[in-house]
């Protein structure tokens, strides 16, 4: 049934508040920082291109997010077969490759570096988790041609912050990727991430000193370390979870396993480290 037309407003009369002097109370956001703590300059086009990290990846990325229900992962990602398309050499500068990385798996001078923007609260972070993440490892980073290097990106409020801290503190005695794999475990994100919960999860990743664990996920040390990772995510224009960088080229959002491949592939080309990309890509 359609409603009759409504007629129109007149204006008001009353005269447009004047904007406040008064400064926002919301801090700016600071420049990521590159190789030596230097400010990250991104131009604008990579910028737009970076977008894509955060715009594709929306819909998944909600608290109450679920891959079984409220919709599927974003659209797979639109990746060239020219090694070169798509990949900005300031974004390439985020890779830090350093060698005693508890946060990364994989060669510090492998060909292909990763860097995974993530929340531990982040339903489809957990489904590349489980589903995509050990395939990539198997296939690539076992054999040297890969490097993954997590950042901690909580987005979704104070139990994120909790996940992250505890991460980064399970990281400092060895047992960071243990402490990933618990807490993106089906059915750990349901169970939340309060503080006793992470201790629980630190406790199951065999973190061996639980005075250690408590000390270090309460320092100012962990709160700088989460704090650059988000930083660094925010500058290059990232806004949601999961974000990926493969040798500089975006990519958005928890994508089925060929749009990583063939992003890696492409990187591994570029780079020169030999073989052709359908060889490469054997098993």
């Amino acid at each position: 049934m359609s409603s009759s037309p409504q007629p129109a407003r007149k204006p008001s009369a009353k005269p447009a508040a004047k904007p406040s002097a008064k400064p926002s109370a919301k801090p700016a956001r600071k420049p990521a920082r590159g190789p030596g703590g230097k400010p990250l300059l991104i131009g604008a086009g990579v910028v737009a291109a970076a977008l894509l990290l955060g715009f594709a990846s929306y819909t998944a990325t909600r608290p109450d997010d679920s891959p079984s229900a409220g919709g599927g992962p974003a659209a797979p990602a639109e990746v060239s077969a020219d090694p070169q398309s798509g990949a900005y050499a300031e974004l390439e500068k985020l890779a830090r490759r350093e060698a005693k990385d508890p946060l990364a798996v994989g060669r510090a001078d492998a060909p292909v570096v990763m860097v995974e923007y993530a929340d531990f609260k982040c339903g489809f972070c957990g489904k590349f988790a489980r589903d995509t993440e050990p395939e990539l490892i198997e296939k690539y980073v076992e054999r040297g041609d890969l490097r993954i290097e997590w950042r901690n990106f909580p987005i979704f409020g104070e139990e994120s912050e909790t996940a992250a801290r505890g991460a980064w503190a399970a990281g400092r005695q060895g047992r960071f990727w243990q402490f990933h794999a618990a807490a993106y475990a089906d059915g750990a994100k349901e169970k939340g991430f309060a503080a006793d919960r992470v201790k629980a999860l630190a406790k199951e990743a065999g973190v061996p000193d639980a005075g250690r664990f408590a000390r270090d996920i309460d320092s100012d040390e962990a709160r700088a370390s989460v704090k650059r990772d988000q930083d660094e995510a925010y500058g290059l224009g990232a806004t949601s979870t999961p974000s990926f960088l493969v040798n500089g080229r975006p990519i958005a959002g928890a994508q089925p396993m060929s749009a990583f491949t063939q992003a890696i592939e492409s990187a591994l080309a570029a780079a020169g480290s030999g073989g052709k990309p359908s060889e490469k890509a054997g098993r």
